[in-house]
Order: structure tokens, then sequence, then C-alpha cells
């Protein structure tokens, strides 16, 4: 496969600079955004930021803050409402055919709403009305197990440490949220093989780091505060290797913003030495065949191995039995490619592995986490400054609400501490994750649904009937800061109860008010708001949770809900009784301009595991399992098509991306600036291989995928466009593709949806047969609007 320069600048810089402007005033939001800005990770006087998880570094800067941030402050920050007056202009179905951008750029929620079906709109409600009915619809449940409690990792530690308190005290741990869709491989195996489901590094390690394998993720367009490290680490003499399907342009180089001999004389830093592009789904063979010639070459560490590991002459014996033949098929890299990476592995003194959802995201997913984490205990790479474990998180206290006890499958540990401060009994059963969860919705075996922000029917797989499922509910209630297609699904009664954004201030009757979030590397930071409200009538998260535990629970707990909701330190007194490493929390998250690391067992070689010992894992997928669902599905077409039909019919394995101007489902706008698109509905090729098939880019193309159920799913048609992307592999825009996937296709014991790798078949369609779409029309609206800036 050639090489092609699709985008040729380097990340950030100029244009970077420009789209947050630009967006800061699409927004309206140009002064109460610019004024957050300038707060953005400000130690003590400002608030972190919740474009992503990465960690502030410990240096102070006068403006930290990327250009997704900015995006997302700017969404926060907008004036424009969707109150009372907008619900006037448009009916709950209106609404429904609205697309990702129309509805993330309706406004901030500023009143309580409730649905009425007679006229189908939503209607301002007052907050007792709404908790009066909240009340009353859970009370009379069969069981608390009736109802599911979601969290977004926008939600910050102490009201999400008081919502799982709620819940479990209503009597059940249906407390999905996000991470069971994107890391959970991550926190399953990383606590299985390490004790503890988080990153062992520091910051400070990258710094120190002699090699860096960057596998299944954009730093660019997801994290981009991360470049500056990798462009930092580059300098110092850190051999960075991305490992990824798709040849990520953003990642070639890097132009600081804060370096104005950058800016001003176009200089750049470069990061990566060497693109592994892997096919989709081949991690678990790369890694296999790295580990086979290390073990084979005898360039492990033996010392390390045999007092800090468990299970490795189990792995030893498995790489005997796996063939170069095999390897080669299924990572999609040839033998000496795969040395060669593993003879850097060998050299190196200090090593970092990092990941992200195109590892997780996978019915092998676990496999994928276990040979990572593999490779850096054969080499002794955990406990060592310089190397280590490194998950990239999305959202910025996504692991910290896990910490918190948001969580279906709470370990026993915590149950009994809650039982012990709170003198009352927890629920023991396990609760359902979100593929269950909403299996169980489209079951009809749940009459009640809440979420503590996040929009699930569009982030889970199988959209739309979970969407449906949604208005056979006795109950939906919605915390959050904008309108999203979930709330959009009413059930008998659709309770909006609208609260603060992070930016924004929180005074109670106690003051001032500060909360606190976790980093994706254990980095306990605080967080304060610093602009007015939009609205006089917002909450905050924890005044929500307080009010209605308080109506739900009545006098059945003895727990003073308004004192934690207007008092944080309360909160943070209870999780420093309950919760392992927050002792004397108050304290130490005041002492410290930056906070305070949690203890890790495994960065001190102490290993909380089953065995006492970091446990080496054997995958439990063949290495060629994508390779032979590919051969499965190839030969199952071939006698189903005519011969005719046959060269418009091809297997390929599909995977979900983010555009540039998105994070998760909040569409900002249509500029995918390194991928050189300002439109949606696209569907991703190399050219070598559309040559093949004697397509064109342009080209309307229709994707099909057989689930489970061996029901045919499509998606499409979508405009055939070009991007470095490994053979036999093509790509579609997130949310939007969610429908095409089902929710019984995912990993065994982390139930992680299988984004990032499906088997499909495609097939090229007369473009006079193509009708416009959703996703169509946001492009129409980019267009129109101006809204897409030249690369």
């Amino acid at each position: 496969m050639r090489k092609i320069p699709i985008y040729s600048h380097p990340a950030a810089g100029w244009p970077a600079l420009i789209a947050s402007t630009r967006k800061l005033m699409d927004y309206k939001a140009f002064v109460r955004g610019s004024l957050s800005v300038l707060k953005s990770n400000q130690p003590k006087t400002g608030f972190d930021c919740p474009g992503c998880a990465w960690p502030d570094h410990k240096s102070h800067k006068t403006l930290d803050i990327c250009e997704t941030g900015i995006k997302v402050i700017a969404s926060e920050a907008m004036s424009t409402k969707a109150d009372a007056k907008f619900f006037e202009k448009y009916t709950v179905k209106e609404l429904q055919k609205w697309n990702g951008y129309e509805i993330e750029h309706s406004g901030r929620l500023s009143e309580p709403l409730r649905y009425d079906a007679a006229q189908d709109r939503y209607l301002p409600i007052s907050w007792q009305a709404a908790y009066e009915i909240i009340a009353k619809e859970l009370n009379k449940l069969d069981s608390p197990d009736d109802a599911l409690f979601y969290t977004s990792g926008r939600v910050t530690n102490e009201p999400a440490f008081m919502y799982q308190l709620f819940v479990r005290c209503f009597g059940t741990n249906n407390l999905p949220d996000c991470s069971n869709m994107c890391h959970e491989p991550t926190s399953v195996m990383l606590g299985k093989q390490l004790g503890v489901g988080k990153a062992t590094v520091m910051l400070e390690d990258f710094e120190k780091a002699k090699l860096l394998l960057s596998f299944g993720h954009n730093p660019a367009t997801n994290h981009p505060r991360m470049l500056e490290m990798l462009a930092h680490a580059h300098k110092e003499g850190c051999r960075i290797i991305s490992i990824n399907p798709m040849r990520e342009q953003g990642l070639k180089a890097f132009r600081n913003p804060q370096k104005p001999t950058h800016m001003a004389a176009g200089q750049s830093d470069e990061m990566t030495d060497e693109v592994v592009q892997i096919q989709i789904g081949g991690d678990t063979a790369l890694l296999a065949g790295m580990a086979k010639w290390l073990v084979e070459h005898d360039k492990i560490d033996h010392n390390f191995i045999t007092e800090h590991t468990s299970g490795f002459e189990a792995l030893k014996e498995w790489l005997t039995e796996q063939t170069w033949t095999d390897i080669e098929r299924g990572s999609g890299i040839v033998q000496a490619e795969i040395v060669k990476l593993a003879k850097l592995v060998a050299d190196s003194p200090a090593t970092i592995c990092t990941w992200g959802m195109g590892v997780t995201q996978h019915v092998q997913g676990e496999d994928n986490v276990a040979m990572i984490t593999n490779l850096l205990l054969l080499m002794g790479m955990i406990g060592i400054d310089g190397a280590g474990a490194s998950p990239i998180r999305g959202h910025s206290n996504v692991q910290g609400d896990r910490t918190m006890g948001i969580h279906e499958r709470p370990k026993q540990k915590l149950l009994d501490s809650l039982e012990r401060v709170f003198e009352r009994p927890m629920p023991q059963e396990d609760g359902y994750d979100v593929v269950s969860g909403a299996k169980a919705l489209i079951d009809g075996k749940l009459k009640a649904f809440m979420a503590m922000g996040g929009n699930f029917a569009v982030a889970a797989p199988n959209t739309s009937a979970i969407q449906q499922a949604l208005t056979n509910n006795e109950l939906n209630v919605f915390v959050g800061t904008k309108l999203n297609g979930t709330m959009l699904y009413p059930g008998a009664n659709n309770i909006i109860l609208p609260c603060l954004s992070r930016i924004e201030s929180l005074v109670t009757a106690k003051g001032e008010q500060f909360a606190t979030i976790e980093d994706s590397m254990c980095q306990i930071v605080a967080t304060k708001g610093t602009i007015k409200p939009v609205s006089d009538t917002l909450k905050s998260e924890a005044q929500i949770v307080a009010d209605i535990a308080t109506h739900v629970l009545g006098s059945t707990t003895n727990i003073d809900w308004q004192a934690m909701s207007e008092d944080y330190d309360v909160v943070r007194d209870y999780v420093s009784q309950a919760i392992d490493g927050f002792e004397n929390f108050n304290q130490r998250i005041r002492d410290s301009e930056r906070g305070f690391h949690l203890y890790h067992p495994a960065r001190h070689r102490v290993w909380n595991t089953d065995s006492g010992k970091a446990q080496i894992e054997v995958p439990q997928y063949p290495i060629t399992y994508v390779a032979e669902q590919m051969a499965q599905k190839t030969a199952s077409t071939e006698q189903k098509v005519n011969p005719s039909q046959n060269e418009q019919q091809k297997v390929w394995q599909f995977t979900s991306v983010r555009s540039h101007d998105q994070f998760n489902t909040m569409i900002f706008g249509y500029n995918d600036r390194y991928r050189q698109t300002n439109r949606r509905d696209v569907l991703f090729m190399h050219p070598d291989e559309i040559s093949r098939l004697g397509w064109q880019k342009g080209d309307s193309v229709i994707v099909t995928r057989q689930d489970s159920s061996n029901q045919a799913r499509t998606l499409g048609p979508l405009v055939l466009t070009e991007m470095d992307i490994a053979s036999n592999a093509v790509a579609a825009y997130y949310p939007e593709c969610n429908d095409l996937f089902d929710l019984d296709t995912h990993a065994p014991e982390s139930h992680i949806p299988a984004y990032k790798s499906s088997t499909v078949t495609l097939e090229r369609v007369a473009a006079d047969s193509r009708e416009p779409s959703k996703v169509d029309k946001q492009a129409q609206v980019s267009s129109a609007d101006g809204l897409v800036a030249s690369a």
C-alpha cells in the first residue's frame, strides 16, 4: 500500500487557534467562553477542562488548553437557551429529525421540563413538582432493580459519590456508566493482571521514557494536550511508534501554540518515528509476534518474571504454538517488521505503552489489553521510572466516577465500607452494565431510567431500538446541560433537570464550592467554575441528587443529603472514610496546588491480585480471529451473489472513528481537518483499494453487516472518501454508524461493544438512487453557515 499525504501540516498551530476562535463565535459564546478559556486547568483559581482526562503538567502555564477543550468550553458557555420559548417552536417529533449538529447547537438547558404528550412538547415544570413525580414513580416500582441509573464521565467526584450512594440506598447496583463503552477491557484486565485497573505511569514518566508504543488512539483529535508531551519526549530522545490501522496525520508533527517562535516562524516538533499500519483487530497478533521473538531470543527480564509474576510458562507454551504465518495473517505485518519492533523493545531501558479505544472496542479487546500488559511484564517495565501502562481515557472524570463507586459490579470491600460508614445495608447483587441494561430496556424488563449526564441511547449500539424502548418506560429522568438525542424519546413521565456546567460558579448557603476530579494517571485535582450560570434556575448535580434522594428515600436513611449538597467538604469527609486512598481528603486537596496522586500498588511492585503477583495472561481468542471472520463472511457472500455482482460486493473490516470536530457524541461542526473532509456521511477507504475495485472517490456505497442474530443491518448510502487506512479496512463516523452494531457482539467479560471491528460487505449504488439522509443535511448546513475552515 502506498503512503498518501492527506494532511501535510503540523498539528495545532494557527489552524487550531483559528478554528477555536471560530467555534466560540459559532456558539455565540465569545465573551463567556474566552473568560472560561483563561481559567481552564488553572490550579486553585480555575476548573479542570472537561475535554479529556489528560493530566495537568506541574509547571504553571498562563494558557493551558487545546482546541478540543475550547470547543467543549464553547459548548457549555453558550448563552443561547433551550428553554420554554425554544420548545414552543418545535415538537418532539420535529426535533427527532434533527441531526447531531443541530441538537448540539440548540442551546443550554435552563429550566426543569416535563414532556406533554397531548402537545408533543416539553413544558416548564417546577423543581418541586418534578421531584414529586420522580419519587412517586420510583417508589411504586415492584423492585429497585426495575430502574437503571446511568452516569457520564463529566460528573465530578462529589456528586458521583452522592449519586452511587443514593442508588444503593434505593436498593440496586444498576449503575452503568460510559466506561462500559470505552475502557472496560482496560479496567478488567489491568485489575486482573496488576491489581488496579488504572495507569501505572505519571506524567513525569514521559520525560524519562526511551520508547513509547502508541496503540489505537489519535491524540491530535481526541486528547490534543498529549501532543506537547509527545513532542517533548521525542526531543529528549524517546522513540515513538504509532501502531494503528489509520495513519493519523495529526501525529506527524506538532506546532505548539505555547511557543511564540513556533507560531511566528512556522516551526514544529516532530513526534512519530514510525507508523505500523496493522489490520483492524490485529493488535494481539502483532504483540504475540513481538513476545514470541523476545522469549525465543532470551531478551526478557528473568529476574522480574521470577520474582514478580505468575503465568509465564503458560504464555511461553502458547507463544511456541503460534506460527509466523498466523501472526502475519492476524496482524497484517510481515515478520521482519515485527522483529524490528521487538528489537526496539529489547533495547529500551524504559518503555511506555499507551492505548485508546482502538485497542479496547473489540470482541477480543480483553486479549489486546492483556498482551500489552504481558509485553511490559516480560520486560520488567512496571514499577520503574519512565515505563509502564498508560491507557488514555476520554471523559475528564470517567476514572474518578469509578473510584467513587459508580460501578455495576462493585467490590465487596466497597459495599462493606459503605455499610460501615452509613450504617445501612447495601445491595449485594451485581447490576446491569450498558449492554445488559440496554437489552433489559428493549426486552421491557425495566420501567425507569435516569441519566446523570451522557447521551445513553446515541452512544450505545442499536441506538434506534434503545430510543424506542425508552418510550415504553413509566419514568425517564435526564440531568444535563444540553439537549441530546436520548431525551427526545419520552416515556409516560419524562423529566429534564438542567444542571450547572463545570465552568460555572457554584455558591451555596455555605459559600463558594469546589469539586474534584481524577485524571487518567490517578491524580486528584480541584476544579472550580468561574463564570456566572447561564440561568438562575440551574442547580448543581449534587443539589439535584440530594433533592431526589430526600424525596425518594424520605426518613428511611439517617443521611443528611442537604448538608452534602451545600458543603462539598462534608462529601469529601465521607469519601475519606469510605474509599481507600482518600484519607484526609479535604486537607490533602488544599495542601498542594496540583492536588495529590492516589497510591497505585503496582507502581511500587505491590500486586493486589489473586496470586499476589502480577498475572501474565494467555489470550482467549485465536490471533487470526478477525481474519477468520472475514474469510467466513467472504465464503458466505460468494455463495449468495451472482458472479456478475461479485465485483460490486466485497467483504471488509469496519471501524468507527470520531472526527476532529466532535467530542464523544457532541458534534461541534463538520470540518475533520486532518482527514480533509467537511461532511459526516462518508466511508473512508485507501485510494489504492478504491482503484482496485474500479470505484471512484465520491461513489455512493451501502455498508451491510449481519449481526449476531443473522439479521442484516445497513448503513448509508455513504460517500466514498480517501484515507490512509490499512487494506481490507473501512471507517465511518461514530455515533451515526451505531445502528450497524448490535448488543450481543461484545467482549466476553467486560461486555465492551465491538465498535472498532465488524465484518461488513460493501455495495456501490447508482448516484441517482442516493436519497438525502440525516447526515447529508449536516454537510448542507455546514456549507450554508460557512463553518468549514480551510486546512
